[in-house]
């Protein structure tokens, strides 16, 4: 509600309050006889009146005693919004809130379920863990009190690790490792015991939004482990040793409009070699990162699942010049990733044996580049089209292949093309050449070009004489990448050849 909406209320109640005050006092001038108790009583009735008109447009206050346990009634009446100073949290920092921020979250598992999710996740209807707007200190990683509920949003402050934190823990902690424990040590309700049943998943629905996490050098700051459709949407994560954001298993976690960063700065850090972490792991399927920026860690994105799908994401977090990566997609064999998009800056992109990649529509600054990495030689329906390529003019390739642990032997269906180039080498598995002269013999070498080594598969070529006649002429080599076109007799001819290092299907 704007400031001028507020105001009109307020003066609305005023008026209101005033005008039950005037029948009072006008009654009592015209000599209609009151008791004092009759006199108080009417106040009393003008203050609660008040009261009643301004509790319509604010938010019902929150105490751990009414959400223990609440009632049908109590749920019907009171908005499931747990705000966790009303736990005995410090929004100042100073002091430890992990406990209270700890109680606000059982709270809010212990209100009414609303049916079910998927199958053994309990809808938990909705509630809100409220921040406030607060900066808190925590020394122990956050957890639920037990798996199995869905349907629940934490939002709205800041969280800092303590001095003490643990180094391999996260802020933020979707998992059930330790849930059991703790469950017992609450002295859980039959509804959590309900929650902590046996299912395929943790949670489900699970939003975390409008948050600073400052992981403080000790550890990471939100662990997904085999959740279901999570968001984690508007958050700002920094100061992580280990992961800004790790997935592991489970389905469908959006990662959106959020910004990553072990340190906090925005590019040339004379710091940036000792860069380390990763902003983002996602070791499972389905997930998305969409309109984020990762600004620095050793490593932007690290993939290990399938399907998977980066749009809108700019990484200039470690150069590839200092040893950095953008994205490592790291599942030899089973890629099926799509990055679109992206604006890679001075850091690049790694694939080990790709196998269904796509690359499109994205920019690389900086002698960024693509690292096609050979672990058992398979490359396999790779699309790398209609990208940006901008460098220093050093001949960079813009596409490059790392045959260290063996060559790529099984190629096939991979499509290098229609990239624009500046100050880098281009690379493709398309490529057109022309050759000129008098003789019986034209060669053209691709090798400047081609991405793979003796790796033509399809040739197309054109011979255009002057001389009158029709000469015999063919194909007669295009091993090693180089093509040579021979004719019967010698004639001036220009020969017009376009290559292909993937078998067109006809």
């Amino acid at each position: 509600m704007g400031k001028t909406k507020m105001k009109k209320k307020g003066l609305m109640i005023w008026c209101m309050a005033m005008g039950l005050l005037a029948s009072f006092v006008t009654a009592h001038v015209h000599g209609e006889k009151q008791s004092p108790m009759a006199a108080a009583a009417h106040f009393r009735k003008i203050k609660v009146f008040e009261a009643s008109l301004v509790q319509r447009d604010s938010v019902v206050p929150v105490s751990s005693s009414s959400l223990v346990s609440p009632s049908p009634s109590q749920e019907a009446s009171h908005p499931r919004v747990y705000h966790v100073t009303s736990y005995g949290a410090d929004p100042t920092g100073k002091t430890d809130s992990t406990d209270a921020l700890l109680e606000a979250m059982s709270a809010a598992f212990q209100g009414q379920t609303q049916g079910f999710l998927m199958e053994g996740i309990a809808n938990l209807g909705g509630p809100r863990i409220d921040l406030q707007g607060g900066h808190y200190l925590i020394s122990r990683p956050l957890r639920f009190p037990a798996a199995g509920a869905g349907n629940l949003m934490i939002h709205g402050g800041t969280l800092k690790a303590s001095d003490d934190f643990p180094p391999d823990g996260y802020l933020i902690d979707l998992s059930s490792s330790s849930s059991s424990s703790e469950a017992q040590q609450s002295n859980e309700t039959s509804v959590n015991a309900e929650l902590a049943s046996s299912t395929s998943y943790n949670y489900e629905y699970i939003t975390i939004k409008d948050i600073l996490l400052d992981s403080n050098y000790r550890g990471g700051a939100i662990s997904v482990i085999n959740s279901l459709r999570t968001s984690i949407d508007n958050c700002y994560i920094t100061h992580f040793t280990t992961n800004g954001i790790q997935v592991r298993q489970g389905h469908e976690t959006y990662i959106r409009n959020s910004f990553l960063g072990q340190h906090i700065t925005a590019g040339g850090d004379p710091g940036e070699r000792n860069f380390s972490g990763t902003a983002i792991t996602l070791d499972g399927n389905d997930n998305a990162v969409t309109d984020v920026v990762i600004f620095s860690a050793a490593t932007g994105v690290m993939i290990s699942g399938q399907a998977n799908v980066l749009s809108g994401v700019h990484l200039y977090n470690k150069a590839t010049g200092f040893g950095g990566t953008g994205i490592y997609l790291k599942l030899p064999g089973l890629a099926q990733t799509r990055i679109v998009n992206c604006y890679l800056d001075y850091t690049g992109i790694v694939a080990e044996d790709p196998v269904q990649l796509l690359v499109s529509n994205s920019f690389f600054l900086g002698d960024a580049y693509i690292v096609l990495k050979s672990v058992n030689g398979v490359a396999n329906g790779v699309n790398i089209v209609d990208n940006m390529f901008s460098g220093s003019g050093h001949g960079v390739e813009i596409v490059q292949l790392d045959q260290s642990k063996g060559n790529f032997k099984d190629i096939d269906q991979v499509f290098v093309d229609r990239n624009n180039v500046k100050g880098m080498k281009l690379k493709a598995t398309v490529a057109k050449g022309t050759a000129q002269g008098n003789g019986t013999s034209w060669t053209v070498d691709f090798n400047g070009v081609l991405l793979f080594p003796n790796q033509i598969r399809h040739v197309q070529y054109t011979l255009s004489t002057s001389s009158g006649g029709f000469p015999n002429h063919v194909l007669r080599n295009s091993s090693d990448n180089r093509v040579v076109i021979e004719s019967n007799v010698a004639i001036p001819a220009s020969v017009f050849i376009t290559v292909n290092q993937v078998l067109v299907q006809s």
